[in-house]
């Protein structure tokens, strides 16, 4: 009897817990004015302004909560009981996307598209950013291509000069088309990734009933927000006055992404490639820009912080994941992703035994259709946080802001994936 009283307890503190990590989320931006008004205390503020740190904080209350009504060895199996293998991964794969060499190839294969483009280069560049890198990410997973397109449209969109309205926009243009950008393959997106397996969901499959309504609502998407960008992007960075990068440094870099996504869900494995990976740049330290090793980290933490408080609301989330009918059961998703993970969804409608074949492609294309509405619905989201957030106005980008810069975006992709 104790025991189901304990577990009820946990339960109920865990949800209290993750309401208060959702309010934080999105009162984020509030911490970071509290910085400049005070600044004796700018310190404790502008921690607790920092996206990425409020799910490990409150993650961290919540095994200490645990300790205090159960054990100390309860709270440590709990922790130990999670997988980490997406934070650890998400890092890595930052770090490795953002090295110079990569970013360069990128921007170099990019600036030869935006020349055949029949638009101007600059334009063209922030289209192929927000439309191009978004649908790569089915390849190279979606972690990689929020890295790769944050860090180029940030010198030319994300920053000062462009009105605030049209930067979180941008932001939500690119946070929805990375979270459906990814559903051309049956790896690449966390969500779909949940469940593939489970439902035998190959890349054709994907491909056949996702990518196609996805690749049509990148482009939509992209194509507005850069109609209304023109007047407004900034010249993209000139690197040519940088030490140029051998085709050799580079080839080896894209080797070491190529091997981080194939062992994706091999921790020791990618680990391993990436030990050897931080070797390798300080061999050729001339040819490098300082790795965002912060910044992974910041993220890779937000990541575990979600995963140990998430794993704790499945007593809540699966009996309304469960009981709702298919088209019920895409706005249900579309709504539940704003205030938890859109993987985290899916994987409890694959725990769902005799789920229709209708029920599994609502639930799958309401997740990945809301997974730009807030900085927690995608797992790739916290990377773009942490490389724009310096574009927005007090450093922070608000939670808001960005709930009404995705929300045409996301009608759009919601109602290409209803078709």
């Amino acid at each position: 009897m104790t025991a189901s009283v304990t577990v009820s307890t946990i339960e109920l503190i865990s949800l209290v817990l993750f309401v208060i990590a959702l309010l934080h989320t999105f009162g984020a931006k509030s911490f970071e004015i509290l910085a400049h008004r005070y600044p004796a205390h700018g310190g404790i503020f502008h921690l607790l302004g920092e996206v990425e740190v409020v799910f490990g904080f409150w993650a961290m209350v919540l095994i200490v909560m645990m300790a205090v009504v159960g054990s100390g060895a309860d709270a440590i199996a709990y922790a130990e009981s999670r997988h980490y293998t997406e934070p650890l991964f998400v890092f890595v794969v930052m770090v490795v996307a953002a090295s110079r060499p990569v970013l360069e190839f990128v921007r170099s294969a990019m600036a030869i598209t935006a020349n055949i483009v029949p638009i101007p280069t600059t334009a063209a560049l922030v289209w192929l950013g927000l439309a191009a890198v978004p649908l790569l990410g089915s390849l190279i997973t979606e972690p990689a291509a929020m890295t790769l397109a944050a860090l180029m449209l940030a010198p030319q969109i994300f920053c000062r000069g462009v009105p605030e309205w049209l930067k979180y926009g941008a932001l939500g243009v690119l946070f929805v088309n990375v979270s459906i950008g990814g559903t051309l393959t049956s790896f690449a997106a966390p969500p779909v990734l949940m469940v593939a397996a489970t439902w035998q969901w190959d890349s054709a499959f994907m491909a056949a009933n996702f990518g196609w309504k996805a690749a049509i609502a990148v482009l939509i998407n992209a194509t507005v927000v850069t109609f209304l960008l023109r007047k407004h992007i900034q010249a993209a960075k000139d690197v040519s006055k940088d030490k140029a990068v051998p085709w050799l440094v580079s080839s080896v870099h894209l080797l070491f992404l190529a091997g981080v996504v194939m062992f994706a869900h091999h921790p020791v494995i990618f680990m391993g490639l990436f030990m050897f990976f931080i070797g390798y740049t300080q061999a050729y330290k001339r040819y490098q820009n300082p790795l965002i090793l912060k910044e992974g980290l910041l993220v890779g933490f937000f990541l575990a912080g979600l995963v140990v408080l998430g794993g704790m609301q499945q007593w809540w989330l699966q009996p309304i994941v469960s009981s709702l009918e298919p088209l019920a059961l895409f706005f249900g998703a579309l709504g539940l992703t704003a205030i938890t993970d859109n993987a985290a969804l899916t994987y409890l409608g694959s725990l769902i035994v005799g789920i229709s074949d209708e029920a599994k492609y609502m639930l799958v294309a309401g997740a990945v259709a809301g997974g730009g509405l807030t900085v927690i619905a995608n797992a790739p989201n916290p990377a773009g946080v942490a490389l724009l957030k310096a574009g927005f106005n007090d450093n922070s980008i608000g939670a808001l802001g960005l709930l009404l810069g995705a929300l045409l975006p996301t009608l759009v992709a919601g109602l290409l994936f209803l078709l």
